[in-house]
């Protein structure tokens, strides 16, 4: 497999690594309590736009690319957020397999 390279300079979109953290409420269910495991500086690509139409409703989907040097311990399930933005990572993989960098791909989350 060919080695990849990314120039250092294009890591510098500062994002917030969460993690997500089930609470109990006191009616048999739970709520998501994101919170902050690191800062990381990532690329970010978007890649696809889509808004299908079902139910009466437009659903906007939108995924990005993000790129980050490589950190054990990132999976799907977790979230990026830039602000008010947030990014929910639905895979995470060593695309050369060498440790350096980390792509996830994501899906942004409608407000």
């Amino acid at each position: 497999m060919r080695v990849q390279f990314i120039d250092p300079g294009a890591f510098r979109t500062e994002l917030s690594l969460r993690r997500a953290a089930l609470v109990s409420d006191d009616a048999g269910g739970h709520t998501e309590n994101w919170s902050e495991v690191a800062t990381v500086f990532g690329f970010i690509e978007p890649v696809r736009a889509a808004a299908p139409f079902g139910a009466g409703q437009s659903h906007e989907r939108v995924t990005h690319r993000i790129t980050l040097r490589f950190r054990s311990g990132v999976t799907g399930g977790m979230q990026l957020a830039r602000g008010p933005r947030n990014f929910s990572i639905l895979t995470a993989h060593d695309p050369d397999e060498t440790g350096r960098y980390l792509v996830c791909l994501c899906e942004e989350e409608q407000t």
